[in-house]
C-alpha cells in the first residue's frame, strides 16, 4: 500500500498510526494523509468553507464527484434561473458581488462568481472523486474516507482528522412514486434536466410541484408557447418579490429585528394581499402558519412570484390538484376525479441531501431526511471533528454563516496541535500514488 501527504505539514505525525493502517483488512490502492480537513463538495458551501479555513491558514482537500464546481448550478439548473435573493444576501465570505452584476444575479453570472471565487482563493477541488464511504476509526482517531476516482478506477482513501460534509441539502433529485408511471407513454423528466420550454413548444405540460422551481418552469414554458399546468398538492405562501421599492427577503430581515415573526408574518400577508389579491382564488390556499414562521419551523421556503400569478390569471397557467395514477395514452387521472392528456410532465419536486448514503455514522443526520438533527444554528458541528455546512435551510446566508463557525473551530484545534506536531516525513510516506 503507498501513502502520501498532501497541502500542509502537520498532524498525522504518530508511525503507529502507520502500522495500524498497514493491518487493514481489505486495504485500498493508495492512502492520502490530509493534515488538514476535508471537504466533500465543491458547491458554494464547499468553497466557503475552503476559504474560511485558508483564511485561518488551515489547508484542505475538497472532493468533487462531478467535474465542475457547483454541480448543481452547471449542470443541473434550468436556463433562466436566477438567484431568488437579492445578492448581498448571497455572497461568500470575504467576496461581495462585482457592483456591476444586477440586484438577482443570473445562473450565469453565479457561476462565474463562485469560480472568481475559487481562483481568488486558489481553491482547487480533486474532481470525478465520488465519496462512498466515510468512517470514524477509534482504532487510528481519524476519519477514512474512500472515493472511487474515475481515473484508471483507482479506489483512494483519505484520512483525516477532520471531516465536513458540504454536499447540501440539494445532492440528489426527488422523484415520487406516481402510479402508472410506466403506462403514460409520454416524457417525464425532473427540473434537473429541464434546460428550457423552448423544446416543449406547442405542448401541453404538467409541472407537478408548486415551489419556487415549479412556478418559474410554467412561466417560462409559457414564454416559449407551451402549455402548462401546475399540481398544487400542498398549501403554499406566495409573496411578491419586491415591496416598497425593497425585496421582500431584505424587508422581512429589517423588521426582524424590532418585532417578533408573527407580526412580521402577518404584515407581509397584508401587503400580499393588497399586491397579489387573494391566492386561494387562484387555487394556491395559504398554510395556517406564516410565511417566516413556517419557514423557521420546518425549512419550507415560501415562493417569490416573478410573474406567474398573472399567467395564472390570464388562464395561461391552469391549476391542477394532486395525482391520483398515470394512464395509457398519456392520460392523468386527478384526485379530483377529473381525467387529462398531456404531452409530458415534468417533475418540480425539489432535492434530498444524500449524506445517509456515504457517511457511516448515526449521531449527528438523521438516516431519514440526511440533514443534522440538530437544528440552526447548532447543527454545523458533531463529534470526533465532524462538521455540517449548507443543511440550514436558510441557503447561501446559512452557508456562510456556518463556514465562518467550521474554520474557527478547527483553526483552534489546528493551532494547539501545531505545538506538538511534527511534519510528515518522507521516510515513513513516499509520494508515489501508484498501486
Amino acid at each position: 500500500m503507498d501513502y502520501t501527504t498532501i497541502q500542509g505539514k502537520q498532524s498525522l505525525d504518530d508511525p503507529s498510526l502507520i502500522h495500524k493502517m498497514n493491518n487493514l483488512s481489505s486495504p485500498p490502492r493508495c492512502v492520502v494523509c490530509v493534515p488538514g480537513p476535508v471537504i466533500v463538495g465543491a458547491g458554494p458551501s464547499g468553497l466557503a468553507t475552503a476559504a474560511c479555513l485558508k483564511n485561518k491558514g488551515v489547508p484542505s482537500v475538497i472532493l468533487e464527484r462531478s467535474n465542475c464546481l457547483a454541480s448543481l448550478w452547471q449542470l443541473k439548473t434550468y436556463d433562466r434561473l436566477r438567484l431568488h435573493l437579492p445578492k448581498q444576501f448571497c455572497e461568500l465570505p470575504f467576496v461581495p458581488f462585482p457592483s456591476d452584476f444586477p440586484t438577482y444575479p443570473t445562473k450565469q453570472q453565479f457561476i462565474r462568481y463562485l469560480e472568481d471565487y475559487a481562483t481568488k482563493f486558489d481553491i482547487q477541488p480533486r474532481f470525478n472523486e465520488t465519496v462512498s464511504t466515510a468512517q470514524y476509526d477509534p482504532a487510528v482517531g481519524f476519519w477514512r474516507v474512500r472515493t472511487a476516482g474515475s481515473e484508471n478506477g483507482v479506489e483512494t482513501e483519505y484520512v483525516t482528522r477532520w471531516l465536513i460534509a458540504a454536499t447540501g441539502e440539494n445532492a440528489e433529485a426527488v422523484v415520487p412514486k406516481l402510479e402508472g408511471i410506466m403506462e403514460f407513454g409520454g416524457p417525464i423528466r425532473h427540473t434537473s434536466l429541464y434546460k428550457t420550454g423552448e423544446e416543449f413548444k406547442g405542448n401541453k405540460v404538467l409541472v407537478v410541484g408548486c415551489g419556487n422551481s415549479g412556478m418559474e418552469v410554467c412561466l417560462d414554458l409559457c414564454n416559449h408557447n407551451a402549455r402548462p399546468s401546475l399540481v398544487v398538492r400542498d398549501t403554499v405562501h406566495v409573496l411578491p418579490r419586491e415591496m416598497l421599492g425593497k425585496s421582500t427577503f431584505g424587508l422581512s430581515m429589517l423588521l426582524l429585528k424590532w418585532l417578533p415573526i408573527r407580526l412580521v408574518d402577518r404584515l407581509l400577508l397584508v401587503a400580499s394581499r393588497l399586491l397579489l389579491g387573494n391566492t386561494s382564488r387562484l387555487g394556491l390556499i395559504r398554510p395556517k402558519l406564516g410565511p417566516l414562521e413556517l419557514k423557521n419551523l420546518w425549512g419550507k421556503t415560501p415562493v417569490l412570484d416573478v410573474g406567474t400569478l398573472a399567467k395564472i390569471r390570464t388562464g395561461d397557467i391552469q391549476v391542477r390538484p394532486a395525482i391520483k395514477r398515470l394512464k395509457r395514452h398519456r392520460a392523468v387521472e386527478f384526485a379530483d376525479g377529473r381525467t387529462e392528456n398531456f404531452d409530458a410532465i415534468v417533475l418540480a419536486t425539489g432535492y434530498k441531501s444524500n449524506v445517509p448514503s456515504w457517511l457511516k455514522e448515526g449521531e449527528m443526520f438523521s438516516k431519514e431526511d440526511g440533514l443534522p438533527k440538530l437544528p440552526f444554528p447548532n447543527g454545523w458541528k458533531g463529534e470526533r471533528g465532524l462538521y455540517a455546512v449548507g443543511f440550514t435551510k436558510r441557503g447561501l446566508l446559512g452557508a456562510s454563516m456556518d463556514a465562518k463557525r467550521i474554520a474557527e473551530d478547527i483553526e483552534r484545534c489546528w493551532k494547539a496541535e501545531a505545538k506538538h506536531s511534527t511534519p510528515f516525513t518522507r521516510s515513513h510516506l513516499p509520494l508515489s500514488l501508484s498501486p
